[in-house]
């Protein structure tokens, strides 16, 4: 995975009710400081996200923590990352993590997920950016939002091609092969600028 340096983890502040999905957390976090890849992720110590942030840590991997003042002083954020960045909105807070990966990750998660997994895939539809985004479907808890995605495409609310602007990834092993195989798509679009990738 050349110049993949920091992947940005989106993911629940809750652990959610299947063990499965803290095991994918954990599992991340392991591969993670094993590939000499940084996380970058929301700042908590709670839930899937503190889970993620503490295996990153305990393999001797790099943490970079995003988060908004008013979540900081709900006690909610990791004091144990090696940066912790606090925003003062969490328009910023998307926007330095965003700036500071070279790809992203969607675990299972809650509303706040799917605003940060959709915003970035908003920005690749428009040629605003090229970073690869992918969905880890452990469990298949991506499925239902998958095929509410290609609802929208048959119902001729996005195009066929807004399919390919992401990849569903079973194990955390595909991730070097679906960065690629975005890559290579976002190349062979002309409205992207290669600045971008």
């Amino acid at each position: 995975m050349k110049s993949i340096q920091n992947i940005c983890v989106f993911c629940g502040s809750s652990t959610g009710i299947d063990p499965i999905h803290q095991d994918a957390a954990k599992a991340l976090g392991h591969w993670l400081a094993a590939k000499d890849i940084g996380l970058i992720y929301g700042g908590g110590r709670i839930g899937l996200m503190g889970l993620v942030a503490d295996t990153t840590l305990a393999s001797g991997g790099q943490v970079v923590g995003i988060i908004p003042q008013f979540l900081h002083d709900f006690e909610v954020a990791h004091q144990g990352v090696q940066e912790l960045i606090i925003t003062g909105s969490m328009h910023e807070r998307k926007k330095i993590m965003y700036e500071r990966a070279d790809a992203f990750v969607s675990l299972p998660g809650g509303l706040g997920t799917l605003d940060e997994t959709f915003e970035v895939l908003t920005w690749t539809q428009l040629g605003l950016s090229a970073k690869p985004v992918l969905l880890l479907d452990t469990g298949g808890y991506w499925q239902p939002l998958i095929t509410l995605i290609d609802h929208c495409v048959d119902m001729g609310f996005a195009k066929p091609e807004n399919r390919r602007l992401f990849r569903v990834i079973s194990t955390i092993e595909q991730i070097p092969d679906a960065i690629a195989d975005i890559r290579g798509d976002a190349q062979a679009r002309p409205n992207v600028d290669s600045k971008l990738l």
